[in-house]
């Protein structure tokens, strides 16, 4: 068992964790999804195949792919080709507008892009990303793109004998402006001992419930299965029945889920609930948006004591973990981190506050690796205080050092654990007429955390009505992704500003909290 794990780890450090793999259980399920199955030596061989189909078009390490795709085998085949060819690889949110997506396509500076036609967007997105000049369709044909299965057909499935360990660009949008691609030089390498402590490894399933150019997602349903040489199983689409289904169909053992998922599940019959067998589940984990103290409850009870929360950012920082057993004994808690000298809380004027007050939550930098917005140094360096960095949380320290969140930034949205950024969709609803001035901010929805609201002052001439807000709201859908756009408008006469005219977001979203023990 010693050997396998030396041969594991060295696998990992050239990015060939599936070559691993492969050797010592290539005939074994690998991945399923809805749009086709693979063994280990199936996805060993044809990411090879890929990979020596980007070389022979001039794609190598250095450079970047970008990969906008629904949860398919392809992608997986693009994140272990990346990953052993030394290659940037740039996920894309497949629920990006073709516009939307296009620019992401091109500040990622990608070689290749490989598109899923069913998304209906391809054509649009590359007509903002001129500079892709390699453009492979998955699940059809899209105009001027190479078929994928076409492509790599010629090319030897062996393995290549100079694999180079890749890195992985997921873009984050900020509060203002353009999505932004969180860069790290370096990035650690993730060692065969770490991927054992939380029982991942051969024979294990990991069930992958939401889409995998999430960070979370990517991390704990690609990522460390696909390192350990665990099962993958890829959900296209969420639904709470099919998930319990899929646990008892495959023998699930591993899942990450978000804190809508655990309501929804909740809210099933209970015979429904019944007719399943979730036996298999060893590890649930999840995050990304807090979880009602209520809901937490519920699903230990229903699952046993194998729910664990995180808190961390795609950016870095935080590492805070809690079991089922702890939590229970700190309900709401997010946990601590064997690194309590890298957190910080502070007041508005950068001082710590005293244990127990509630204050900005701010990260140490690691000295190496420490992530930058890519090609974005002015948006670098308004992130940073110092060393320090924040992801606009708010919260406090209990006097055993767990950590708990009771607030945050105005300029967040997290619905369904998706983060909206409000500056997206006012700018969208300031294009019409009949919008003056627009604040946009998350309230209060018991399902999804929150939803998106758009506040608005009328331009003179127009009147407040429900056909009006309705118009408002289409025309926002015109223009974002469907998650982006408001579920309602509320009209008012005027907008909260500081002396510079700025609105003040955060006393537009207060009204809609009070009464809140917490505020996410």
């Amino acid at each position: 068992m010693t050997d396998i794990y030396e041969s594991l780890d060295a696998a990992l450090e050239k990015g060939m964790a599936y070559a691993h793999h492969a050797a010592n259980q290539g005939d074994a399920l690998a991945l399923a999804t809805n749009f086709g199955d693979r063994t280990f030596n199936e996805l060993n061989g044809r990411t090879n195949q890929l990979l020596r189909f980007l070389r022979d078009r001039g794609i190598g390490a250095g450079d970047a792919i970008a990969v906008v795709s629904r949860n398919r085998p392809e992608f997986i085949e693009c994140f272990a080709a990346a990953l052993r060819g030394g290659i940037r690889f740039t996920p894309v949110n497949f629920h990006l507008t073709g516009e939307e997506a296009g620019y992401v396509i091109d500040n990622c500076e990608a070689k290749a892009v490989i598109y899923d036609a069913d998304l209906g967007t391809g054509v649009d997105a590359v007509s903002h990303a001129k500079s892709c000049d390699v453009r492979l369709s998955i699940g059809g044909q899209i105009d001027d793109f190479e078929d994928y299965e076409s492509a790599i057909a010629g090319f030897d499935a062996a393995d290549i004998e100079d694999p180079t360990r890749g890195t992985t660009m997921l873009y984050t949008s900020g509060t203002t402006g353009r999505p932004k691609g969180v860069y790290r030089k370096s990035q650690p390498v993730i060692a065969s001992a770490a991927l054992q402590v939380n029982g991942h490894g051969p024979g294990k399933v990991n069930l992958c419930t939401g889409p995998a150019y999430h960070a979370a997602p990517l991390m704990f349903n690609v990522n460390l299965p696909m390192l350990a040489g665990a099962a993958i199983v890829m959900m296209d689409r969420w639904d709470p029945e099919e998930t319990l289904r899929l646990i008892q169909a495959h023998g699930v053992t591993h899942t990450h889920m978000v804190a809508t998922m655990f309501h929804r599940l909740l809210q099933l019959p209970e015979d429904t609930r019944a007719a399943y067998d979730i036996s298999s589940m060893e590890y649930i984990v999840h995050g990304a948006a807090p979880c009602p103290v209520h809901v937490k409850h519920a699903m230990i009870e229903w699952f046993g004591p194998i729910v664990n929360e995180y808190y961390a950012a795609t950016e870095g920082g935080g590492g805070f973990t809690i079991d089922s057993e702890t939590w229970l004994k700190k309900p709401g808690s997010v946990g601590n981190t064997p690194n309590p000298e890298g957190t910080r809380i502070v007041d508005d004027d950068g001082n710590e506050v005293a244990q127990g007050e509630t204050g900005s939550i701010y990260f140490k930098a690691p000295d190496e690796g420490r992530f930058e917005y890519f090609k974005s140094p002015e948006k670098t360096g308004e992130s940073y205080r110092g060393d320090w960095f924040t992801l606009g949380d708010m919260g406090y320290f209990d006097e055993d050092g767990f950590l708990f969140l009771n607030g945050r930034s105005a300029e967040t949205i997290i619905s369904g654990g998706v983060n909206i950024y409000p500056q997206d969709v006012d700018e969208a609803l300031l294009s019409h007429a009949a919008v003056l001035d627009v604040c946009t901010v998350g309230v209060p929805n018991d399902e999804w955390g929150e939803e998106v609201k758009s506040v608005v002052l009328l331009a003179e001439g127009f009147e407040p009505s429900p056909e009006l807000g309705d118009a408002i709201i289409s025309h926002g859908r015109e223009r974002l992704a469907a998650f982006k756009s408001p579920r309602s408008v509320d009209f008012v006469s005027d907008l909260p500003r500081l002396p510079s005219g700025k609105i003040q977001r955060r006393l537009v979203r207060a009204p809609f909290w009070e009464g809140r023990d917490r505020q996410i």
